[in-house]
């Protein structure tokens, strides 16, 4: 694991701001993208398609992903180009399973024990995806990407967080930076001013409180929302990004001061009443509802999600803004982000119609930047977007995230995607005590060293 780590540290920055280059360019200029992005979609996703539509042999592709929110722009697009591929290939159905995105990491660790994999399922970049890897569940997709210039059509570099010994496992649905969400009107109802350090960022969170504003939603029964935000306070804490890479390589442990500063400070804003009561008992989507009904002022998550803000009441009247993670006791530069390469589609090796599955991702993965594109849900896809975002009609906040890729300096993995699955579980939960348990931060680091050491590769 190690090794894999520290071969996509490299390439984190690359991938982000070739996103940078390609989304925010096209959203001043009409697109400056590769004529294989959108244009090519309406086509069959490859000869072989065709065939198994003319054969008429009756074909159930199982496809489990994680957009079951019918708000959000992905759900719309899914059922889209599933219902247009089932129209024409009549012969073929796709079964949808559609879970919340730490429901389907648990049920697809059952599947894998059992080796019943679906056809298609959503796997994470880098560390989270290895042990499936190396336990021989996925087809390569080396083939199937070269057909119709798919491959072509995803960002320079993105596609390495997926390929392990020179073998593609697995096509992304994004690429994408964190940042902060925030509702203006509530905002001014309280009378503060978006914060431009982390010192400033606790007192708004204290005078929103004082309002019965609740400050910042999160869905921490999905743990890794927690991970992601403290994550960012430990790039800033560290100076910069590298932080579990040193650890890695031996030149720092947990008990570095940088990892005690950082427990401090998330801790801080955790007994500021930064969140929402009860917030380890909302999922992911419950954590964004709250943020996209107008019943939060303020969001940390990745650019992801601005397609379903995009999309909701909340951002009525360009009603929501977007601002950069703080630095925090004067330590980091804003310019520098949690960087998330997207979850990725995988394909089960031995799949009953696995020409069949491989012909429809090809087909799905052509499709997926143009409609979502016209779903106003393309801020942050791993591939290219042929499309002028302003004159699509999306709004201010969405052009404002897409400008933040300019910006990109470096930044960091998420901890599960750099650490392997025993460090990064004992890490989760570490984490969510946070949010009920005030804890002495060296304890909290012990908890980290003790759980690295005894999980060495």
């Amino acid at each position: 694991m190690a090794k894999t780590s520290r071969k996509i540290w490299g390439i984190a920055l690359t991938g982000a701001l070739a996103f940078g280059l390609a989304a925010c360019g096209n959203s001043g200029s009409g697109g400056a993208s590769s004529d294989n992005g959108a244009s090519g979609s309406s086509a069959p996703a490859s000869g072989t398609s065709s065939a198994s539509a003319s054969s008429q042999e009756n074909v159930t592709i199982t496809f489990q992903n994680i957009y079951p929110d019918p708000t959000d722009p992905k759900y719309q697009v899914l059922h889209k180009i599933v219902d247009q591929y089932e129209k024409d290939h009549p012969n073929i159905k796709i079964e949808l399973d559609s879970l919340n995105t730490d429901q389907q990491k648990l049920k697809l660790k059952t599947q894998a024990a059992s080796k019943e994999l679906p056809d298609i399922t959503i796997v994470n970049p880098a560390a989270q995806m290895k042990p499936f890897v190396d336990a021989d569940l996925f087809a390569p997709l080396n083939d199937m990407v070269e057909k119709n210039g798919l491959k072509d059509t995803f960002q320079p570099g993105i596609l390495d967080y997926y390929t392990f010994n020179g073998n593609l496992y697995a096509l992304p649905d994004g690429n994408n930076i964190a940042l902060i969400y925030y509702n203006k009107s509530l905002f001014q109802q309280a009378g503060v001013q978006v914060p431009t350090t982390f010192e400033d960022l606790v007192s708004v969170v204290k005078q929103l409180k004082a309002k019965g504003i609740t400050p910042i939603a999160i869905g921490e029964k999905d743990t890794w929302t927690g991970s992601f935000l403290f994550m960012n306070i430990l790039l800033r804490t560290n100076g910069g990004p590298g932080f579990l890479k040193d650890v890695l390589d031996g030149k720092k442990t947990f008990e570095d001061p940088a990892f005690l500063e950082a427990v401090s400070a998330f801790e801080t804003l955790v007994q500021a009443g930064a969140f929402q009561e009860g917030a380890t008992s909302f999922d992911y989507n419950a954590g964004e509802n709250l943020f996209k009904t107008g019943k939060a002022a303020m969001y940390f998550m990745g650019s992801w999600a601005t397609g379903g803000i995009e999309v909701s009441d909340v951002n009525k009247n360009g009603n929501v803004g977007v601002f950069k993670f703080p630095t925090v006791n004067g330590k980091g530069d804003v310019n520098e982000f949690m960087l998330a390469p997207g979850s990725a589609f995988a394909v089960s090796k031995t799949s009953k119609h696995l020409q069949e599955t491989l012909d429809f991702l090809n087909y799905y993965m052509l499709n997926y930047p143009k409609e979502l594109f016209a779903a106003k849900g393309a801020v942050g896809l791993a591939q290219n977007v042929d499309g002028d975002f302003k004159a699509a009609g999306y709004s201010d906040m969405a052009i404002e995230v897409l400008n933040m890729f300019k910006d990109v300096k470096g930044g960091d993995l998420a901890f599960d995607n750099t650490m392997n699955p025993g460090t990064a579980q004992a890490h989760l939960s570490s984490i969510q005590n946070l949010f009920v348990t005030k804890k002495d931060p060296a304890e909290v680091a012990k908890e980290h060293q003790t759980a690295f050491e005894q999980n060495k590769e």
